[in-house]
């Protein structure tokens, strides 16, 4: 007895989900975002809008949810919001277009358009288990470097529909052809651009160190684990060979106790354990730039935190101050607190991260490093904005030690390799408990640590000039060609129902 209709389909569905959720890290099956592409196509063909809303949205939700599972550990409403606001962009993405065959050509610009808007909105975005990051280890990442990672959305949308034009040919439609045809010829141009595209020049290279401190998965923070972690990295910053030049802490792996209202301390002196002042020797000893991550509350707002990186020169001079700008919603700041403080308890953070307004950069001896903190490496801007204000070569010090699994972590990586790619700049990132990477500007990887090691990453990494067409351009080319894609699609459509009607009914006289 075959299943019912509708029960095939919902299969269908959460398979071409699963597909998609496969080809982003951990997992990285790249290709199979392609089929769950096809399959996905296949869904929506010659549906109205209401059917193609719901194919697509059980869809993407089952690519959203088991990618982003980690999150159930820390908020499950959370996950299931997220999860649903996903799949919500991609639903509003399929009912967009035309249902017919010119669908195709609509769906390569509004699967791109829904992807910047869950990058952006709301609260920021959420541009967690993307398309791009699925492709970060495949052979079409590096057509980030000709318009950015939405082009690379658009790209692998062009070759799942492809395969899926090419389905409808075996079925026997032979007009599908040229959809498969097109298809493969923007993968082809695309590919051909990247590989003319400038990805800038070297000027010099440093030998630099990722220090990870190491230590349990699922870490929360408290007083004492804060001194544990700053114990943790002194130890392994022991592991660093000198000569070095610059030395890279994680983020805030530098907690110290608040300011105390009164007492013996000096007036000028910030921190009443003297982290500084051994950072300050630490800089000294190694005889190379130290780039430490603070976390603590804020001097001027005690109802609110600061997170920041500090360059201290090896004299022990701090130099240079980079504030995190690009916040995590309900991590570092709750949106509508006023309402969900009330009802969440102690699960929301107690206060809000300021978030910093200055350039991403650390100007120092060792030259000018761009800095992207943790969750700002998820942003393309986060990294162009340093890159085009001069930065050389990229740092993410970051902190995943208190999430579950390692979807958070292996995401990041991938993420750290675009931005590689997109801007012509090796990234090195820093974790307490991993991963800490070294990426070239070919956004391969050099090296990376694994999850709870103590360990040190030390290597020669290069000085880079010169912008990538990426760099130069921004999203805003990309976008604009999406919308064009889904009104073209419309137009087409409309300007061919006619002809059709029209050639039916000379088959219809005909035959009569």
């Amino acid at each position: 007895m075959s299943r019912p209709p509708s029960l095939r389909t919902g299969l269908t569905a959460v398979g071409a989900g699963l597909l998609l959720a496969a080809a982003v890290p951990p997992w990285g099956w790249w290709p199979t975002a392609f089929v769950g592409i096809a399959l996905l196509d296949q869904l929506v063909a010659g549906q109205p809008a209401i059917v193609r809303f719901r194919r697509t949205v059980l869809a993407t939700a089952a690519w959203s949810l088991p990618a982003t599972l980690w999150m159930l550990d820390l908020t499950p409403p959370g996950w299931v919001f997220a999860g649903l606001l996903h799949a919500t962009f991609f639903g509003l993405a399929a009912c967009v277009v035309p249902s017919g065959r010119w669908r195709r050509l609509g769906l390569v610009g509004s699967f791109t358009v829904a992807e910047f808007a869950r990058w952006s909105v709301p609260f920021g975005g959420v541009p967690l288990a993307t398309i791009p990051m699925g492709q970060a280890a495949g052979p079409l990442a590096p057509v980030v470097r000709v318009a950015g990672s939405l082009l690379l959305v658009a790209v692998v949308v062009a070759l799942g529909l492809s395969l899926s034009a090419l389905i409808d040919v075996w079925r026997g439609d032979r007009r599908s052809l040229r959809a498969a045809l097109a298809g493969c010829g923007v993968v082809f141009l695309a590919a051909v651009l990247a590989a003319v595209a400038p990805t800038g020049q070297v000027v010099g290279s440093l030998n630099l160190a990722a220090v990870q401190g190491g230590g349990p998965q699922r870490t929360r923070a408290s007083p004492t684990g804060a001194a544990v972690v700053f114990a943790n990295q002194m130890a392994a910053s022991r592991l660093v060979e000198s000569p070095v030049d610059v030395v890279l802490w994680p983020e805030n792996v530098v907690n110290p106790a608040p300011l105390p209202s009164s007492g013996s301390r000096r007036a000028d002196r910030l921190y009443p354990d003297d982290a500084d002042l051994a950072l300050t020797a630490e800089a000294q000893r190694l005889g190379a730039v130290l780039v430490p991550g603070w976390f603590h509350r804020s001097p001027s707002d005690p109802m609110a935190n600061v997170n920041y990186s500090t360059a201290i020169e090896p004299d022990g001079t701090v130099v240079d101050r980079y504030d995190k700008v690009r916040t995590v919603p309900f991590g570092e700041f709750v949106p509508l607190r006023w309402i969900l403080d009330p009802i969440a308890g102690d699960i929301l953070p107690a206060r809000d991260l300021l978030p910093g307004t200055g350039d991403a950069v650390l100007d120092t001896s060792a030259g000018r490093l761009g800095v992207t903190i943790s969750w700002e490496v998820f942003f393309d801007h986060r990294t162009r904005d340093p890159v085009l204000d001069g930065a050389q070569v990229m740092l993410n010090p970051t902190n995943g030690a208190s999430y579950w699994l390692t979807q958070v972590q292996t995401q990041q990586v991938a993420s750290s390799r675009l931005r590689a790619l997109e801007t012509g700049r090796w990234m090195v990132q820093a974790a307490p408990t991993g991963f800490s990477a070294i990426i070239d500007a070919d956004g391969s990887l050099v090296g990376r640590t694994g999850v709870g090691e103590q360990a040190v990453l030390q290597g020669t990494v290069e000085l880079r000039d010169g912008l990538t067409w990426a760099t130069r351009l921004g999203p805003v080319p990309m976008l604009i060609l999406s919308v064009l894609l889904v009104a073209v699609a419309h137009c087409t459509a409309l300007w061919q129902t006619p002809s059709v009607d029209r050639t039916h009914r000379k088959r219809a006289d005909a035959t009569g």
